[in-house]
């Protein structure tokens, strides 16, 4: 039996495959990200969750793909938790970057882009994948991504640049003052994640052309600084994944559309194809053991 994970730094959708194919569970759980995670939480974490304890020792393989993942040392952090959990598999760790790579190919080559807590982007041609420029998180970077929103919705209410009604929303959805978000931002950990959770309120109204505006500015920011950094993106197929990226597509294909750029795909949950890839291209399958 095999677990494959597509895990974000908010949330991870997971599944136990059977030696045949076949989906056996679907599980969801926290994200975790090295940046903030540590090993000793992965393994609480998991261990909490009744179908990973029935069957973890029944587990020969195990493909963990996570933001932040991006490094030996950082993949070594998630991967020594994964070993607590699943004693019996082999533990393979890598960048979510890659399975939104992995998620999107259909046999030619892409730009796989990720917006959604985070945002990110790489060039894959069914064999190599590389990066033209970095991702630099939310704190320097993160272009158009959640935790983008929420930095740029949270200086618009301190600056009174909300209308009055979407500020007295806010104000009443959140109940929170400025020492309060400082506090969350800058002492407390995973202030990408809770940036990231004011994208909310920015969909809630986004009927307003003040939050498309802000949207389609983080996009535009996103496709100058990621997608046009590929001297190929015109010619080549073009993909995402993510939340953002799916429940904002709309304004996504308008702004890549006035850049020049087509967009090929917009995948919300990027799992099933992780899964057909790994079954199709990595024969994953071959040598499992039940």
């Amino acid at each position: 039996m095999i677990y494959l994970a597509e895990s974000g730094s908010t949330k991870c959708d997971a599944v136990l495959i059977n030696e045949d194919g076949t989906v056996f569970e679907e599980i969801k759980h926290m994200g975790f990200n090295p940046f903030f995670h540590s090993s000793d939480l992965v393994f609480n974490e998991l261990s909490k969750i009744e179908t990973i304890r029935m069957y973890a020792d029944k587990i020969s393989k195990v493909f963990f793909y996570g933001a932040g993942c991006e490094s030996p040392y950082y993949n070594e952090i998630i991967a020594a938790g994964l070993r607590k959990v699943f004693s019996n598999a082999t533990v393979h760790v890598d960048h979510d970057l890659k399975a939104a790579a992995y998620a999107t190919y259909n046999g030619n080559p892409e730009i796989a882009c990720i917006i959604g807590t985070g945002s990110n982007s790489c060039y894959f041609d069914g064999n190599e994948l590389f990066q033209e420029v970095p991702a630099l998180a939310y704190i320097l970077g993160d272009e158009g991504s959640a935790s983008w929103l929420g930095k740029k919705l949270i200086a618009m209410y301190f600056y009174k640049q909300l209308p009055k009604e979407v500020s007295e929303d806010f104000r009443n959805t959140y109940k929170m003052e400025k020492a309060d978000i400082f506090r969350r931002v800058y002492n407390e950990p995973y202030a990408n994640v809770f940036l990231a959770s004011f994208s909310l309120f920015v969909y809630k109204h986004i009927n307003l052309p003040i939050f498309q505006q802000i949207v389609k500015e983080g996009f535009e920011l996103f496709l100058k600084t990621h997608v046009l950094s590929y001297k190929n993106a015109r010619e080549v197929e073009i993909n995402f994944v993510g939340s953002v990226a799916y429940h904002f597509r709309k304004y996504l294909f308008e702004v890549a559309d006035s850049l020049g750029l087509k967009i090929t795909n917009v995948i919300q949950k990027p799992l099933e194809g992780l899964i057909n890839y790994h079954i199709k291209y990595m024969k994953i399958l071959e040598n499992s053991e039940a």
